[in-house]
């Protein structure tokens, strides 16, 4: 793939850059993928927010849209979307209910789930609707999601609440550990054999293992899955890049950041928290990280300036002088933004709008 192209001079910093060309290589790279193992490819939209991108995603052969919220669903339903599966044990209280119903009736939906209780609230928002509900697994993330002996006591729940069930689905979060990619494809592929057939033996066999993350995307166990939901291949980010997911040259996002200030071999730049996210990983080398200076480290996060920290002999980017962040997580640095500069060839071509930014409920 291309490397990313220099940034344009004129740009008003702080902002994030995505350049088309190396973003377009990384959605034909999972498109081919998925293509390759025989899997539905249902990428999840929360890490881009964009439109434009999921239109791109759906152009390569995507079945659909993955998404986090009911906000976020509405927003890629109202932009014509139709068909969504909301992969979160979602709370179907209230007036969250009352619009989960509304979506309902003009998308395809599946709603995860992953207990009794929340069966129950789901069922009477999704009443005399064809939405179905998708058990949540843990795979070993220990985060939600049912252990897989225990998917069909959810299924046969949902079946007594009159909802249909499509099958199960995990999210394998283990995954965002130095070494454990391997360690978690195998984990989701063990859990969702498991959970299918605890649905088989309620009777409840429904035939739908989705899991899949950016880091386990190589490393699909074929069979195990038949759909996947990565989302941050789309950007990819530093968090990616450390734990071997990607490389240099598939960052297709980064924050435009002007050197303000500079102490010692300290260089202060005008990206901050309120720019990148303020996510760091235990095992994360710094607070995101420059492409073009691979051994700098954003040793200190403020709101309004990162203080990256220089090699003794590495040299230093001018006072002035525009310089590239790739963000750890770029999930969170997108949400950050109301919109995403678009470059192609260090020229900027377009802007597109972070439509499901702070769509969180």
């Amino acid at each position: 793939m291309a490397i990313a192209s220099p940034l344009p001079a004129d740009l008003q910093t702080p902002c994030l850059v995505v350049d088309r060309d190396v973003l377009e290589g990384n959605l034909v790279a999972m498109a081919d993928r998925a293509r390759d193992l025989g899997l539905a490819l249902r990428p999840h939209a929360k890490t881009h927010k964009c439109v434009e991108v999921a239109r791109r995603q759906v152009a390569l052969g995507a079945v659909g849209l993955t998404v986090a919220t009911v906000g976020e669903a509405e927003v890629f339903a109202d932009a014509g979307f139709t068909d969504l599966f909301i992969a979160y044990p979602v709370w179907a209280a209230g007036a969250r209910g009352r619009r989960l119903s509304a979506l309902a009736e003009r998308v395809t939906l599946r709603v995860g789930a992953d207990s009794a209780e929340g069966v129950e609230l789901v069922a009477r928002a999704l009443a005399g609707t064809e939405a179905e509900v998708v058990v949540e697994v843990d795979s070993g993330h220990h985060r939600t999601g049912v252990a897989p002996a225990r998917a069909g006591q959810v299924a046969a729940a949902a079946h007594r609440s009159g909802l249909r069930v499509a099958g199960v689905f995990t999210f394998p979060g283990h995954s965002y550990e130095p070494g454990g990619r391997e360690r978690a494809a195998a984990d989701e592929s063990r859990a969702l054999q498991e959970a299918d057939a605890a649905l088989r033996q309620a009777g409840l066999g429904a035939g739908l293992r989705s899991g899949g993350s950016t880091p386990t995307a190589a490393l699909v166990v074929q069979g195990a899955l038949d759909e996947m939901r990565p989302g941050v291949y789309a950007f990819n980010d530093a968090q990616q890049v450390e734990l071997g997911a990607a490389d240099w040259d598939t960052v297709a996002l980064t924050a435009a950041a002007t050197v303000v200030s500079r102490h010692g071999r300290d260089t202060i730049v005008d990206a901050g928290s309120k720019v990148l996210g303020a996510d760091r990983a235990v095992w994360a080398s710094g607070g995101g990280r420059l492409p073009a200076h691979p051994h700098a480290r954003i040793s200190a996060l403020s709101e309004h300036h990162a203080t990256v920290s220089f090699a003794e002999d590495a040299p230093l980017p001018e006072l002035g002088s525009l310089v590239q962040v790739a963000p750890n997580h770029v999930c969170a640095a997108v949400n950050l933004a109301d919109a995403i500069i678009v470059t192609a060839g260090g020229a900027v071509v377009d802007q597109w709008q972070v439509a499901a930014r702070g769509r969180n409920a």
